[in-house]
């Protein structure tokens, strides 16, 4: 097995994603998510070993007084459609704001327009200074209409203007009154009443993903209270899903594939609670969750590089990991320097932007261990697994294939933990 900590010997550029594929059988691509949500399978890859559970009983592989992280946001109804005047129908899904916005909640809270960065489902159709228009009507009778002017192409989206009427309503009203959904493409089916409530966690509040951070889609009420009852304690920190997450990588070589930036938004009691496990035990839920504590990690290392900059960049970009020199500054050190920052600013969160990308090569620096659904090939999730556990991501994988586990969104998961030092 590839030993997680080792120097590294390749710079991820050069990785191929050829290394990082298997077939996966359409018949084990979950439709649709089993009607108790701790009910799913898990596998649980500890020392070289796997073994078999389910999510209700996870509590049970943890050790006690340990964290578990979740990324607490909320999938908005990210897929308005538009029909035409000759029937067509134009899909507008609405990816990330516009970059005037300070942020993704900013720009939901914009009332009467909205500029917003969309991919376009029958693009051919709409055409440059072409508005779209719709009306809806919410639940007081209301009569709401959202027009949509397409305003330019760029280079893998389109800049779209929103507007409404009433304009007293959010963009966050909008979306929830007129739009559905966004299921992941490989699910191939429509949007249902039900994916309004199953493909977001019991926990989500954040709103601002345009898709679930799917490992947390198995936690219950009864689940938390078995953590609890060991005295498991849970943090949360938000990190906006953008549609680039699940993005196959479609380049052979990884120095080609770039890696969309993503809101994060983490409070300092939470990285301070962070600071007081790392020598104890840390459970991340997600991939996501992963990526907002280890981007909060080189934050702290841009801060301790650059001490006297009044003004210090803390985006994370994505081979920065790879480029900076850290060899002598642990998580404590980094963690600590993120709070003292934090305090002389007056500031009680940090809200920042990362296109972290992690993959073989890359040197774990906080979670422990890693709940997380089963990934598509060739995609930067799969590769954040091989980073994780090393080169046994293949027997997990050829395990669960075998065994007949549920794959992607709406599957199964496993509880990987990290291979000890």
């Amino acid at each position: 097995m590839a030993a997680v900590g080792c120097a590294l010997l390749m710079h991820p550029k050069q990785l191929s994603i050829q290394h990082f594929t298997y077939q996966l059988p359409d018949e084990q691509i979950a439709r649709y998510p089993l009607p108790q949500r701790d009910a799913s399978r898990l596998l649980v890859y500890r020392d070289g070993e796997i073994t078999e559970d389910i999510y209700r009983n996870i509590a049970t592989h943890l050790p006690e007084h340990s964290l578990m992280i979740f990324n607490n946001t909320r999938v908005v109804e990210a897929r308005l459609l538009f029909k035409k005047e000759t029937g067509a129908i134009v899909e507008v899904f609405c990816l990330e704001p516009g970059t005037q916005y300070a942020d993704i909640t900013t720009a939901l809270l914009q009332q009467e327009k909205v500029t917003w960065k969309c991919l376009i489902g029958g693009a051919s159709k709409w055409k440059p200074g072409q508005t779209l228009q719709k009306s809806i009507v919410v639940d007081n009778n209301e009569t709401i209409i959202v027009q949509a002017k397409y305003l330019a192409k760029e280079a893998e989206s389109f800049l779209v203007e929103l507007s409404w009427t009433p304009a007293h309503f959010s963009f966050a009203d909008i979306l929830h009154y007129a739009g559905v959904m966004p299921l992941p493409p490989y699910i191939k089916r429509t949007a249902e009443i039900a994916d309004a409530e199953r493909y977001q966690t019991i926990y989500a509040h954040t709103a601002g993903s345009v898709a679930a951070p799917t490992a947390g889609l198995h936690f219950t009420d009864a689940v938390f209270q078995q953590l609890h009852k060991k005295g498991i304690a849970d943090e949360y920190v938000t990190l906006h899903v953008g549609a680039g997450t699940f993005r196959p990588v479609k380049s052979e070589l990884m120095e080609h594939h770039h890696m969309h930036a993503e809101f994060i938004d983490v409070t300092a009691s939470c990285i301070q609670h962070i600071l007081q496990h790392l020598d104890k035990h840390i459970t991340v839920t997600g991939t996501t969750s992963m990526r907002t504590v280890e981007s909060l990690y080189w934050m702290g290392v841009k801060l301790l590089l650059n001490p006297g900059d009044a003004a210090p960049d803390l985006t994370i970009h994505q081979w920065d990991p790879y480029e900076l020199n850290a060899n002598d500054i642990s998580a404590s050190m980094a963690l600590e320097a993120l709070l003292q920052y934090l305090q002389r600013n007056g500031l009680q969160r940090l809200i920042a932007s990362t296109s972290l990308l992690i993959a073989p090569g890359y040197q774990v620096k906080i979670p422990h261990a890693l709940v997380t659904n089963f990934h598509q090939p060739q995609s930067t999730l799969l590769l954040l697994v091989a980073a994780f556990i090393g080169d046994d991501w293949r027997t997990i994988y050829n395990y669960a294939l075998q065994n007949d586990f549920r794959f992607l969104s709406y599957g199964d998961g496993c509880l990987l933990f990290r291979s000890k030092m």
